[in-house]
């Protein structure tokens, strides 16, 4: 399947899930989330910020401020194609809408890439190599790459976002775990 057809098949699951089961099985799957190694060793973590038809990230960055992590969020840089991680320590003041519709942090001084452990990325889809399919424009694809970070890259699904096989091209980054409302699975060595 071509991503094309694979994202709109994706957006479609989605879009099926009430407000009420999306909230529910948002909460399980950050709490999930929340108790493995990953996140407990963790003191920086960097959360997409979700849009209203994905998995809600807002538990998770409660969680994180409780449990007295340091919580950066994305702040896009149309200009030069690449996202900046600014922290944030409110989901009031410290965030606004781009005109892009994009959750992000109003605005702060980019915290290097290297301090961060652990980043929650987000995707239309899974499959069970570490592959993910976001919306294609691929900041955190340039993001992962970066040469200084040396993290945790962690998705952040619902169980019908695991797919059988996610089409990739050479630039596409692989995430080191997915954390679903159902399960964790692991990739790599």
């Amino acid at each position: 399947m071509i991503k094309k057809a694979l994202r709109q098949q994706l957006r479609e699951i989605m879009a099926r899930l009430s407000p009420t089961e999306l909230h529910e099985r948002s909460v399980r799957a950050c709490c999930r989330l929340a108790e493995t190694p990953e996140y407990e060793r963790a003191e920086i973590i960097m959360v997409f910020l979700s849009l209203p038809a994905e998995i809600d990230t807002t538990p998770l960055v409660h969680r994180a401020w409780r449990d007295r992590k340091r919580v950066l969020a994305p702040k896009v840089s149309w200009e030069q194609r690449r996202m900046l991680p600014i922290e944030i320590r409110s989901l009031g003041n410290d965030v606004r809408e781009s005109p892009l519709g994009l959750r992000e942090p109003a605005e702060g001084v980019p915290i290097p890439v290297a301090d961060i452990d652990l980043i929650i990325v987000p995707g239309l889809g899974f499959d069970r190599l570490g592959n993910r399919i976001g919306r294609g424009r691929g900041f955190y694809d340039r993001f992962l790459a970066h040469r200084d970070w040396q993290g945790v890259a962690g998705g952040l699904a619902f169980q019908e976002q695991v797919v059988d096989h996610v089409p990739v091209s050479e630039h596409d980054m692989q995430v080191d775990m997915l954390v679903t409302d159902a399960e964790v699975v692991r990739f790599g060595p």
